[in-house]
């Protein structure tokens, strides 16, 4: 069972739109980040936000529907969803559920948190902190959305595999909510020259200090917590 659903969510992570990143990782954590432009303003972003029954990916339920999800705005609200029972001739089926993330913050227009681990992750004895911002776009008039989820612990998956196929899944769900809202086209990068024609190659991928301004200017007023000098 779990060497097919990391393979599942293995082979999504190559389908994953661009604007998606691990942007850290080591033997026991990774980050994935994920962002977008879309066309609705911030009132009309959140409502949709807050309704994943409307564009999350029915494969990726325990239910496979995805409108069986709840999702409660609020500190300590669920991220839920309902299994539904199933009846046969002969007897009437019990229903399920699944609770797969907690809401430890809710401030409308600007920032979701979350703890809980998605999919797989969840029979890991890991946690993870999925933090989803928005700003106002003044150059499209839209709405800036960036998607960061932060996991760490132990795992039973290689973590440089586990990190690409999560952050393939996550890049799905954001573009579904993208295209439900309208995505604005992201600037393209400049072709080579005539004079230059073969791109310059690209240099190893380093492990940079994560940057406030990437994850929106309405995630925390506090800083970052750093590292504490040697005694």
């Amino acid at each position: 069972m779990m060497k097919s659903a990391i393979g599942a969510m293995a082979l999504l992570a190559v389908a994953a739109p661009a604007s998606a990143e691990v942007v850290q990782s080591s033997a026991t954590h990774f980050v994935t980040r994920d962002s977008v432009t879309v066309k609705a303003a911030p009132k009309a972003a959140w409502l949709a936000l807050i309704t994943p029954g409307d564009w999350w990916a029915d494969d990726h339920t325990w239910s496979g529907k995805a409108a069986n999800l709840m999702l409660s705005p609020q500190g300590g609200g669920c991220f839920c969803e309902r299994i539904p029972e199933k009846d046969s001739a002969s007897e009437v089926g019990l229903a399920g559920s699944a609770h797969h993330m907690t809401v430890v913050m809710a401030e409308p227009m600007k920032v979701l948190r979350m703890r809980g681990g998605l999919g797989p992750l969840q029979s890991e004895p890991v946690d993870g902190v999925l933090t989803i911002t928005m700003q106002a776009d003044k150059a499209s008039g839209g709405t800036r959305i960036v998607m960061e989820y932060v996991v760490g612990g132990h795992m039973r998956y290689e973590v440089p595999t586990i990190s690409k196929a999560v952050d393939g899944v996550m890049s799905l769900q954001l573009g579904r909510l993208a295209d439900k809202l309208g995505r604005v086209a992201e600037p393209s990068t400049a072709t080579p020259s005539k004079a230059d024609p073969k791109p310059a190659a690209k240099a190893p991928a380093k492990v940079e200090p994560l940057k406030e301004e990437d994850v929106g200017a309405a995630l925390d007023a506090m800083d970052k917590p750093t590292e504490r000098p040697d005694d």
